[in-house]
């Protein structure tokens, strides 16, 4: 397995991936997208979109052996959660 290790600060990797999100992935995003991860080489512009992040991200390494990676979830502020979550019913989620 190949070690990969970040070349910009994580300052950087948010400002690059928003702006390419925001300039090249979202305009040609459809609503059956919603939901989905799209990893996005910071370095080159490249992306791929999938229902999984690590499907987006492997194929995008087939591409970009080295590929810098920033992922985003499509119609969500956050790529994935963390921690527990309860529903507006109460039920755990």
């Amino acid at each position: 397995m190949q070690t990969r290790t970040p070349r910009h600060s994580k300052a950087e990797f948010k400002r690059r991936g928003e702006d390419i999100y925001e300039r090249l992935v979202k305009p040609i995003l459809q609503p059956e997208d919603k939901g989905k991860l799209v990893a996005i080489d910071i370095e080159s512009g490249e992306f791929e979109l999938a229902r999984r992040g690590y499907d987006a991200a492997q194929q995008l390494f087939a591409r970009i052996p080295d590929a810098q990676i920033w992922l985003a979830r499509v119609g969500h502020p956050a790529a994935v959660r963390l921690g527990f979550g309860v529903s507006r019913g109460g039920t755990a989620r």
